[in-house]
């Protein structure tokens, strides 16, 4: 019952949720091809989709004021901005209009990214129901269904355009509903917050666990269908199995994280989910079939898709509420990087060490923060005063 109030609550939120995954899933499901159609190496490939992550980063920072200029509209208009702009690497033929592509595209993504994740934490304090976690989840589950599709759909020899023609026809259809009347939380209280007040070595530390989720997670969402092509011969619809698997288990891992968390502190479950998803993301690089290869995707999905969400949890129960907004957007703002540093970091190493490797070396990663980060920011919780 509560789930359904919950999806009731955030109904329109989760449209534009739903248009993200619906974008990035069928991406990664055609981006063997379009890297092929590029004629781009795995370092080009990933240094185009760094080009992206700058596009990224500067429309993130014009959101905010995006966000107000636009008002009620915002979520619509941000998302057939998105829509459109995946329509551009399916033209691209050379790096140049590849990276520029994912230029416009990425700083589409990064504007809704913003304004949607912006107007529904309005809605939660509104409201003072937890939607973060359903809506996350409603990403994973779209972003699983568009990869899955779309696999089918390349495999059936139809052009990124046409795919990518289809999924703004989804997006225009859901964005018929997305206008949002409510604005979003601009208190302002964290301004005059004294900078020297905020436990600043515990807010870097619980980021970068943050940031080493997302950077697994955003890595292996764009490389996975490529990893399992490449090291299998699979084919263009079993390829797309792999970041539709990824996605699959991440929504649901997301659904169901906030009950977990009632059951496990936030700190051994943090632990728990890296070292899961450290094994999920090697047994998925060195696999000797496919089959395992799925596995180690699906290990993988279930357990980062907890870490972040958890760290941001965390930090809020135990910062005092007056430096809460303070910690909370500081911790955003390094945690994203990974979204935006993960594929072309990825695409370096597979240049370097092969692709087997390089996913094993994100492995590593994510088993530091099991070993180290997480110790580190309890340590660094009690010398700041607050409860580990």
């Amino acid at each position: 019952m509560e789930f359904i109030t919950d999806m009731r609550t955030s109904a329109v939120h989760g449209r534009a949720f739903a248009v993200m995954g619906f974008c990035v899933g069928a991406f990664a499901a055609y981006a063997p091809q379009l890297k092929s159609q590029a004629g781009l190496g795995d370092a080009e490939f990933g240094l185009a989709l760094l080009v992206g992550a700058v596009g990224a980063v500067g429309a993130m920072w014009l959101a905010p004021r995006v966000d107000r200029r636009l008002g009620p509209a915002a979520m619509v208009i941000c998302a057939l901005m998105l829509a459109s702009g995946f329509l551009l690497p399916g033209l691209a033929y050379s790096w140049v209009t590849f990276a520029a592509a994912m230029f416009v595209a990425s700083g589409a993504a990064g504007l809704l990214d913003v304004v949607m994740n912006a107007r529904l934490s309005g809605l939660e304090a509104r409201t003072g129901r937890s939607l973060m976690n359903l809506n996350h989840g409603l990403f994973s589950l779209a972003y699983a269904l568009a990869a899955l599709v779309a696999g089918l759909v390349r495999e059936a020899g139809v052009p990124p355009i046409w795919c990518f023609a289809g999924i703004l026809a989804v997006s225009a259809l859901l964005a018929l509903g997305m206008r949002d009347a409510v604005p979003s939380d601009r208190t302002g209280e964290e301004d005059g917050t004294p900078h020297a007040a905020l436990p600043g070595l515990m807010v870097v530390l619980a980021g970068v666990i943050v940031l080493i989720a997302f950077t697994a997670e955003q890595a292996t969402e764009n490389w996975s269908a490529l990893h399992l092509e490449r090291a299998f011969g699979a084919s263009a619809a079993e390829g797309a199995i792999g970041p539709a698997i990824l996605g699959l288990t991440m929504g649901i891992g997301r659904l169901s994280g906030q009950e977990v968390v009632r059951r496990i502190a936030e700190g051994k479950l943090m632990q728990i989910a890296a070292a899961l998803a450290a094994f999920g993301l090697l047994l998925a690089a060195f696999a000797p079939v496919q089959g395992l290869a799925y596995a180690g995707f699906a290990i993988l999905g279930l357990g980062v898709s907890v870490i972040g969400p958890t760290a941001l949890a965390w930090v809020g129960k135990t910062i005092p509420s007056r430096l809460r907004g303070a910690a909370i957007s500081r911790m955003v703002m390094i945690g994203y990087c990974g979204f935006f540093i993960g594929p072309p970091v990825i695409g370096f190493m597979a240049e370097a060490f092969g692709l087997r490797l390089a996913l094993a070396m994100m492995g590593g990663m994510l088993l530091c923060i099991t070993a180290i980060l997480v110790p580190a920011l309890r340590a660094s919780a009690r010398r700041a005063g607050v409860v580990a």
